[in-house]
């Protein structure tokens, strides 16, 4: 099926696919399915006898990833899932582990493209940002309900935006914001011209939708569980499009692939922790100049792969 069916173009494609090197009869889980980009190319490398299970917090995700992915027959199992809930469903399907997992983190292009979900300026719509529409506090809860200083730590957490305290009161003075090109408008005016390329407001809607969806605690929660439910020398993927996610997806790599976490002084390991995966990608691997020039979301995107021991 073709790419230009869908309107989500999975990035670092070929990479991941060759880092996880899909292969019949074994059984993968895509985390994040969006369009079902990734899950197509593992499901037609694993062929004919392997299996894939994908998830994915957005109902429209689901849906693409339906259609996308109905050829494949009862091989492919999709479901309207959060990625931590992997292992209540694989135990769920029967399946005691899997050979490889693919994380594709971050907001995906079509639902950049939808103005009425809300993670852009680029189109006027309400302030939503949720990955999942469904439930939950939304963008214009949290623009019109914290105080100032809340508002100002949470652009700076989870975007290290410098100007955190002006933006924050120029929000709070501008108050009640309802969409998109309103909370924009009040962050250029606020911060008028910069020498930076991106829109002013880059890093407070990123901010807000890290905040909205808790995608980084998510993130440190999953990593740990989903190493545990890889077979022997099964492999984990994980596409990252920001610092502070590749920064969280390194530590977490480090860490399990330790056999010790105690303080260097310490003469005598007393934790116990014993190394689960090795690294497989000593730096992250990123898109190459022909991705970058076909697809620009993929210019700040950085892959690292763990293989389980």
């Amino acid at each position: 099926m073709s790419e230009d069916n869908f309107p989500h173009r999975p990035v670092l494609y070929k990479e991941t696919i060759q880092y996880l090197a899909p292969s019949s009869p074994k059984r993968y889980l895509d985390c994040t399915a969006g369009a079902g980009g990734h899950s197509e190319g593992i499901l037609t490398h694993c062929s004919p006898l392997g299996e894939l299970l994908a998830l994915d917090l957005d109902p429209q995700a689901i849906a693409l990833t339906r259609q996308r992915l109905s050829p494949f027959g009862e091989r492919a199992r999709v479901v309207h899932a959060s990625y931590l809930r992997s292992a209540e469903i694989l135990r769920e399907l029967g399946w005691t582990g899997v050979d490889g997992i693919v994380m594709d983190l971050g907001v995906s292009s079509m639902q950049l493209d939808q103005s009425e979900r809300g993670f852009s300026f680029r189109h006027d719509g309400l302030l939503d940002m949720r990955f999942d529409p469904t439930h939950g506090k939304t963008a214009a809860d949290l623009v019109n309900g914290l105080d100032e200083a809340s508002l100002a730590d949470l652009l700076w957490r989870y975007s290290e935006e410098r100007f955190s305290r002006r933006i924050a009161r120029a929000i709070l003075r501008a108050r009640p914001l309802r969409t998109t090109g309103e909370l924009a408008e009040v962050i250029r005016n606020a911060l008028g011209k910069t020498r930076e390329k991106q829109d002013p407001a880059t890093r407070t809607f990123q901010a807000l939708r890290i905040a909205v969806n808790d995608e980084l605690r998510t993130i440190e929660q999953a990593i740990p569980s989903l190493i545990a439910l890889l077979n022997e020398y099964g492999r984990l993927a994980v596409i990252s499009f920001h610092s502070l996610e590749d920064r969280l997806v390194k530590q977490a790599f480090k860490r399990e692939s330790t056999n010790c976490l105690c303080p260097p002084e310490q003469p005598v390991c007393t934790c116990g922790h014993k190394a689960s995966v090795r690294i497989l990608t000593s730096k992250p691997v990123t898109a190459s100049p022909e991705e970058v020039e076909s697809n620009p979301r993929s210019r700040s995107a950085k892959l690292r792969v763990v293989e389980k021991l």
